[in-house]
Formats: C-alpha cells, structure tokens, sequence
C-alpha cells in the first residue's frame, strides 16, 4: 500500500510503501492522533518515518494491491 504523509509547514510529503492494509494504517494514524503521540510506520524495505501526530496534515492511502509495471512484474 502506498502511504503519503502530509506534515504541517513542510512543502514535500513523505511517501511510504508498507505492507499494511488501510484499516492498520487507519487504526495506527487514529491511535497516535488519539494520544497526542508519534505515528510510527514502517516500509517494506525496513525503513521506518516516525511523525509527531500534531504535525500530521493529511494522510493518503492508496491503493492496496497496487499493480507492478516493469521487468520484475508477476
């Protein structure tokens, strides 16, 4: 799933690809916002973006099963 972070006064969004379906997103962006804390995902490829909660601005969430183009596609 293709995850886009918008933060507060910043011009570029953080974009994450994760494993993670839209309602694990959903209930962790809701947890962090719910306890003023930090919303910590983590990509497929082992990286991690730590967003304070109050800073968050939007989250976008694309699809889930995003179709591969290239050499590489199954």
């Amino acid at each position: 799933m293709d995850i886009k972070i918008g933060i507060v006064n910043v011009a570029r969004e953080v974009s994450i690809e994760s494993t993670l379906t839209g309602e694990e997103v959903a209930e962790k962006v809701t947890e962090a916002l719910n306890s003023n804390g930090l919303l910590d995902l983590s990509d497929d490829k082992g990286r991690r973006v730590i967003v304070p909660a109050a800073q968050i601005g939007y989250i976008d969430l694309g699809p889930e099963n995003a179709r591969k183009v290239g050499f590489g596609a199954v």
